[in-house]
C-alpha cells in the first residue's frame, strides 16, 4: 500500500524540521567540521540541498515533458519500506561514493549556514507544496530518474526524499 499525498507531505515536513533543528542547535565551529575524511556538516546540509532542487525543478515542469523525456512507469509504485530497503543495498553496491554533484563539493563557510539552511526550508516547503497539489496518476504514472535508483514514480522519488534526509540525520546525530 502506497502512502498518500498528504502522509508524504507531512513526512517531508517532520524529516527536514529535525534535520534543521538540529543543525541549529549545534556550536558554530560544527559546521565546517567533519569526522575524518567525512563530510563536514555543511556539506551534508549542502548535499540534501543539491539533492532536492532538481526534483522541485523537475516537478515545476509541464508534466508532458516529463512524460516525454523519462517515460511513464512500468510498475506500481513501491511502499515507503521497500524503496528504504532497495536504498540501503544499492548504497553497499556503491560503498559509500556519492552522485557525481555531490563529489569534490566545496567547503561550505560558516557565513554561508544560514543562507543554506533558509534554502534547505524553502526547497521542502517548495516540495510539500508541489506533493499535495500534484494528481495522484501523475505521481504513480510519471517516472523521473534517480542517480542511485533508476527511475521512479514521483510519489517514490518523493518518499525517498524523505528518507534521505532521515538518513544524512541519523548520519549526523551519531557522528558528528
Amino acid at each position: 500500500m502506497s502512502m498518500d499525498k498528504e502522509a508524504i507531505a507531512d513526512l517531508i515536513e517532520a524529516k527536514h524540521s529535525e534535520l534543521i533543528t538540529w543543525f541549529e542547535q549545534q556550536p558554530e565551529d560544527s559546521w565546517t567540521e567533519g569526522p575524518d575524511g567525512k563530510w563536514t556538516s555543511g556539506q551534508q546540509a549542502m548535499h540534501l540541498l543539491q539533492s532536492i532542487k532538481p526534483l522541485n525543478t523537475a516537478l515545476s515542469m509541464p508534466k508532458f515533458v516529463l512524460r516525454y523525456k523519462f517515460g511513464k512507469a512500468n510498475r506500481p509504485v513501491r511502499d515507503y519500506r521497500s524503496i528504504i530497503e532497495r536504498y540501503q543495498e544499492r548504497l553497499k553496491d556503491v560503498k559509500g561514493k556519492t552522485f557525481k554533484g555531490s563529489q569534490n563539493m566545496k567547503v561550505p563557510a560558516l557565513n554561508e549556514k544560514v543562507y543554506i539552511l533558509n534554502r534547505l526550508q524553502t526547497e521542502h516547503k517548495k516540495l510539500q507544496y508541489k506533493t499535495r497539489k500534484i494528481s495522484d496518476k501523475n505521481l504513480d504514472t510519471l517516472i523521473l530518474p534517480h542517480p542511485l535508483m533508476g527511475k521512479m514514480p514521483i510519489r517514490e522519488i518523493i518518499m525517498w526524499t524523505a528518507h534521505h534526509v532521515e538518513h544524512h540525520t541519523e548520519t549526523l546525530k551519531s557522528k558528528y
